[in-house]
């Protein structure tokens, strides 16, 4: 093949999912996002094709593209019709020879289940709330309240609502029981920690840059029960709590918060195997920091704290896209040594020496 000298050209499979289950409003609002990842990557010298999974043969829909021959941006969310199958896009996508941006399938499978996180965090002296497994509704043994009840293998707040935290062990059974029941799967029971909600994004590989935090302001609300980003407060724009919760960004800390802010969420996004971007939660309560979720391959849409705090350090929404396509660059067998040898990727990172792509 004939290789491009510019990294800013490096050829892009931008790869989403649709589900025909998914209501029209859902549909329309992820083909517009993808069309602005498109516009936003092309304005920055990409020729991208918009590949877009409908079903459950990725094989087949990536079968015309050479893995020599592109960068997948991989942005998909599940297999059609498969729950908890965003480890296994990324296992196609290896088992095929792609170069993709994000995290690898054993840190997306591994991020998947809060048990092992918790049980990595815990190992590596991580702060993190104080946490309990429940296969049943027994639960003696727990006596911190409040606290919060969430299904132990799923992502995006699903099954977090106001109901999710109690104050009493006969609440606390109940929710569990819910969670056992609508889930199928254990219940993860944290200590509810009554603090700041920051959400803080990670770049990079080796040399990693912490972005700008944002805060989810809960001011609006005076029960504590209200105080968390729920599912609603996330994806229902008819909600109070999606109106009243809002984004302040940069959060404000000081410079001893901010350090020891860096300083966890690197530890977090190691402990994990992140690669090229993440986003942690993280609550700050009396000066300590307690990370409560660790996101790879988190949304990159427009209107997220990821993207936002990104443009807030120097990286409008197509620079990003570049950045992370050209950290995927550099795992290619191709593209990998062009990477390197252009410095004209982002200027940006002339001044911002951890976001420096090296070798």
């Amino acid at each position: 093949m004939k290789m491009r000298s510019a990294s800013h050209a490096l050829p892009v499979l931008l790869l989403y999912n649709l589900n025909a289950t998914w209501p029209a409003e859902d549909i329309a609002e992820s083909v517009s996002a993808a069309r602005i990842l498109r516009t936003a990557l092309q304005a920055e010298g990409h020729p991208v094709t918009e590949l877009c999974l409908e079903d459950n043969d990725l094989a087949a829909l990536l079968a015309p593209y050479s893995p020599e021959e592109y960068i997948v941006f991989n942005w998909c969310e599940e297999i059609p019709g498969i729950q908890h199958s965003f480890d296994l896009i990324a296992h196609t996508l290896e088992e095929l020879g792609y170069t993709f941006t994000g995290a690898g399938s054993d840190a997306l499978a591994f991020s998947q289940d809060k048990r092992l996180v918790k049980q990595r965090l815990t190992e590596r002296a991580i702060q993190t709330p104080a946490w309990q497994i429940f296969t049943s509704t027994d639960s003696d043994g727990w006596h911190r309240y409040p606290a919060i009840v969430k299904p132990a293998l799923e992502h995006c707040s699903y099954g977090v609502t106001r109901e999710a935290v109690v104050w009493t062990a006969e609440q606390l059974a109940r929710r569990v029981d819910y969670v056992l029941e609508s889930f199928h799967q254990p219940a993860l029971v944290e200590e509810f920690i009554d603090g700041r909600e920051l959400h803080v994004s990670v770049l990079g590989n080796g040399h990693l840059h912490v972005l700008p935090a944002a805060e989810m302001d809960f001011s609006a609300f005076a029960n504590l029960e209200d105080r968390l980003c729920s599912y609603e407060s996330k994806f229902d724009p008819r909600s109070e709590p999606y109106s009243l919760i809002k984004l302040r960004l940069p959060a404000a800390l000081s410079a001893r918060e901010e350090k020891l802010l860096e300083k966890i969420a690197l530890a977090s996004y190691r402990a994990v195997g992140c690669r090229d971007y993440a986003r942690l939660d993280i609550r700050l309560q009396e000066g300590r920091f307690y990370i409560l979720d660790i996101n790879p391959n988190a949304d990159l849409s427009p209107d997220t704290s990821l993207a936002l705090a990104a443009e807030l350090a120097g990286l409008s929404y197509g620079r990003l896209g570049s950045l992370l396509v050209n950290l995927a660059a550099l795992r290619h067998p191709l593209f990998a040594v062009h990477v390197r040898e252009d410095k004209r990727i982002h200027p940006t990172l002339t001044t911002s020496p951890a976001l420096e792509m090296q070798a």
